[in-house]
């Protein structure tokens, strides 16, 4: 209990120096480590003479993020050993150490048909005054053999709450998409209704002829019915979002416009490899980007390359604070929580200023020689 009081204590420190976009720290945020003793441990010792782990839990990741009430709030995917995964809530003053889970995990209503498993919450404190929580929900496909128990079918989940303690469920969005695995809500009321972020997919893991970040609009949210999804921004060959990508958490407004954090996996010798990107919309259509700096803005590196699945960055959760400081949160390799600090103006400046992928490698060239033209100009200036 001793080393589990320190660990939660333990202060966060900025990793040095950064890159002048934004800043990691030293410590996950938050790990299994982190989960509440009384959630795992039997503390009867009639029942427990050994003290054994009763409940191990393998994973705390993907977390949708809001800050509430002067707190810094982050909706937990926790995974036991079982593999299935739940919702819990965590907290801090600041949004870089002493991340707390409240007592007791979310309880989440279920349909007539109850959810196999749940994950990767997207938060929006929507301009109708509720707070939503998007996640994907998925089940077994009734359609596959027996002899293929990993075939799933995914959807999205909809529940809101108005305190962040009771949560009401919504219907599963509807959509044309066999598979909506990834699904995220606009805070604000587009031509007077809600507008969704989705990921169309054939299948559950590959993308097939869909794939890409869409949009899509609902007129009744307690009836959440996509008619048409349209293509945003699609994938493309040879890039870092060429096998899929996904709208991250909801968009951030700025006065140049939308500000988007997603995700962009490609395929490697070893496997999957998934990285975030920024781009952003326009303020008058938020179908239309307007800029989208080339390659990835965050990639794992060091420890963030190791876990249950390795090399792979997600970030569903991004808290944009009243003095112009963004908290990027974001799970590495499918383990633990990490934290990214920049400010509404950095992340501007590297979406408009960033030159964007030109799509060949000669263009590539031009981009770096370009800059160093403009450097040997500014040396000579100077006499340096």
């Amino acid at each position: 209990m001793e080393a589990h009081r320190a660990l939660l204590s333990r202060s966060n420190r900025p990793t040095l120096p950064g890159n002048g976009i934004f800043l990691r720290y030293a410590n996950p945020v938050l790990t299994a480590d982190h989960i509440p003793l009384e959630w795992r441990y039997d503390f009867c010792a009639e029942n427990n003479p050994y003290f054994m782990e009763r409940i191990i839990m393998n994973a705390t990741f993907n977390a949708g993020a809001i800050h509430w009430k002067g707190k810094f709030v982050l909706v937990v995917r926790v995974e036991g050993a079982d593999r299935k995964s739940f919702f819990a809530l965590a907290e801090s003053d600041n949004g870089i150490d002493n991340f707390r889970f409240r007592a007791r995990p979310l309880i989440l209503p279920q349909l007539a048909e109850p959810d196999v498993n749940v994950y990767d919450m997207r938060l929006t404190q929507h301009e109708d005054g509720w707070v939503y929580g998007v996640f994907c929900t998925e089940k077994r496909d009734p359609s596959a053999d027996d002899f293929d128990q990993s075939a799933a079918i995914a959807q999205c989940g909809i529940i809101r709450s108005r305190d962040l303690e009771k949560w009401e469920r919504l219907p599963d969005l509807i959509s044309s998409a066999p598979q909506q695995r990834n699904a995220v809500l606009h805070p604000e009321f587009v031509d007077g209704k809600y507008g969704f972020y989705t990921r169309p997919q054939d299948g559950f893991i590959e993308a097939g002829r869909g794939g890409g970040i869409a949009f899509g609009l609902v007129k009744d949210i307690t009836r959440a019915v996509i008619e048409e999804e349209r293509i945003i921004h699609a994938r493309k060959y040879h890039t870092v979002y060429e096998a899929k990508n996904g709208e991250g958490p909801a968009p951030i407004k700025t006065a140049e416009g939308w500000l988007h954090l997603a995700h962009g996996v490609r395929s490697t010798a070893a496997g999957l490899r998934y990285v975030l990107y920024l781009f952003m919309t326009s303020l008058q259509d938020v179908t239309q980007i307007i800029y989208q700096p080339g390659g990835y803005f965050l990639a794992p590196f060091g420890s963030e390359f190791t876990g249950d699945v390795s090399n792979v960055l997600f970030s569903n959760g991004w808290i944009a604070a009243d003095d112009g400081r963004v908290f990027i949160y974001y799970a590495s390799s499918d383990t633990r929580m990490h934290v990214a600090l920049s400010s509404v103006d950095q992340l501007v400046d590297y979406v408009k200023n960033t030159p964007a992928d030109g799509f060949y490698s000669c263009h590539s060239v031009e981009k770096v020689n370009r800059l160093i033209c403009q450097n040997e100009q500014i040396h000579e200036q100077q006499g340096t």
